[in-house]
This record gives structure tokens, C-alpha cells and sequence, in this order.
């Protein structure tokens, strides 16, 4: 059985690490490379870096920032926030990423999911999945939230990963910033709908809620919030999580 990793999630603004609820009232959290070279200190598995600002811009600041944070780091790192094109994914690459994730551009035009594969390799390539409860089901939200896509969560998965994504990083946007645990439901559809790895996100606030997402079937599991506010290190969580009887690397 593969070690389940690890990853906190550094949500980046004007070149400051950002953490809201459901990704609204943003507030600041510190400096990306402090963050960065902090959480691999304590232990980190991987490492995403997100650029939420709200023109959902990836542009010169963001990719520098990548490359500042590659400049200290030694473990895998998603880059990802306003990916539009492979030359965008080309420019988070040269920078130090190791995979991209795309959100909302692969929502409006799906074939991008491919392009990123068939030129990367679909290890590359992670689709970032926004999903909200709607009527029984789950639906692709994008734009933080403020567009309602009308789209299937579960079939879009599906759909990408036959397009070539080899790994989804699914955030429940009901339970984002909540504390109140991740959507173990919706961890549980997407794990059983496709066969690539589950990057579970949203509502992290104890060793018990990652170690619930692993049950549920996530790869790995991603958390900002406990990390930021200085609650618990990565090396803290990884210790509860051993005595939960959950295999992590350490």
C-alpha cells in the first residue's frame, strides 16, 4: 500500500499567502517562501501552490513566486490559479513546478485537459475540481464559487481523467475554511468513479478529519488553515495520524 502524503496548501495574492472561508473574506497568513520552506521543515509530503486573486491573472508575479518557493524547496509542487493555456502550464513548469493544475479554463474547454497531458504527460497534469452539493449530486463551481456550472462533478472526473488528468484535487466548496471536516461523501464518489489519485481538500481541522478523508479513499490529503494559524505542524499531524493507524511518510 503507498504511504498516503501529506500536503499543505498555500493559497497565494499579491505575493501573500491568503485563507478565507469558501474562498471569500480573505485574509493574510504570511510569506509564501517562509511558508513554503517551513512546512517541508516539518515534514510535508508535497506542496500546492494556488493563486486565487480575483482577476484569477497567472501571470509574471505568480510564476515568480513559484520560482522564489522552487529557489527553497526540494519536494514535489503544484502550481496552479488562472492556468489558461499549455503556454501557461509551459511558464509554471520553467519555473519549478513539477505538476499544474487546471480549474475553470479545462471547465470551458475541456480538450485543454488533453493538450496538458499529451505535452507534459498526464503525471502533469491535475484537474482541480471546485465541487458544491446540489440536489442530491455534486456540481463544478468555478470563479470561487460565484459560478454555478450546471456540470456533474462526478461525470466531469470521469470524463477528464479519460482525457489524460492523472490526478484530481477535489475541494469541497461547502466545507472550505469551515474547520468542520471534509465532505466524506464526495471523497467517497469521486475515489469510486475514477481510478487516479484523490487529493482530498476542504474543512481540515484535526488529524482525525485527514485520517476519515484517507479512509473515505483520498491518496492524499490537503490542508491550509490548521497549518497557517500554527495550530499543529505537518510533523504533528503525520504523528496522530500514525497512532490512528494511517500508513504516512516519515
Amino acid at each position: 500500500m503507498l504511504m498516503k502524503r501529506i500536503v499543505p496548501c498555500l493559497d497565494v495574492c499579491d505575493g501573500r499567502v491568503v485563507k478565507g472561508v469558501r474562498f471569500q473574506n480573505l485574509r493574510d497568513a504570511g510569506d509564501p517562501v517562509e511558508r513554503a520552506a517551513a512546512y517541508e521543515a516539518q515534514g510535508a509530503d508535497e506542496l500546492a501552490v494556488l493563486h486565487v486573486c480575483t482577476d484569477a491573472s497567472n501571470g509574471a508575479p505568480h510564476r515568480e513566486t513559484i520560482r522564489c518557493i522552487r529557489a527553497e524547496l526540494s519536494i514535489p509542487l503544484t502550481a496552479g490559479g488562472g492556468v489558461r493555456s499549455i503556454g501557461d502550464v509551459a511558464a509554471l513548469l520553467d519555473a519549478g513546478a513539477d505538476k499544474v493544475s487546471v480549474n475553470t479554463a479545462a471547465v470551458a474547454r475541456p480538450t485543454l485537459v488533453d493538450e496538458v497531458a499529451g505535452r507534459f504527460g498526464r503525471q502533469c497534469m491535475v484537474l482541480a475540481v471546485d465541487a458544491a452539493r446540489n440536489d442530491g449530486a455534486w456540481e463544478v463551481v468555478t470563479h470561487s464559487g460565484r459560478n454555478r456550472t450546471g456540470r456533474d462533478a462526478l461525470r466531469w472526473m470521469i470524463e477528464a481523467t479519460a482525457s489524460g488528468a492523472g490526478e484530481i484535487l477535489l475541494t469541497s466548496w461547502d466545507r472550505d475554511g469551515t474547520r468542520s471536516g471534509y465532505d466524506l461523501d464526495l471523497v467517497r464518489a469521486a475515489a469510486a468513479a475514477v481510478n487516479v489519485p484523490i487529493i482530498a481538500s476542504g474543512g481540515a481541522a484535526t488529524a482525525a478529519h485527514l485520517a476519515a478523508a484517507i479512509e473515505a479513499g483520498a491518496d492524499a490529503v490537503l490542508a491550509a488553515s490548521i497549518f497557517h494559524d500554527g495550530e499543529m505542524t505537518v510533523g504533528d499531524i503525520k504523528d496522530q495520524l500514525a497512532k490512528l493507524g494511517v500508513e504516512v511518510r516519515l
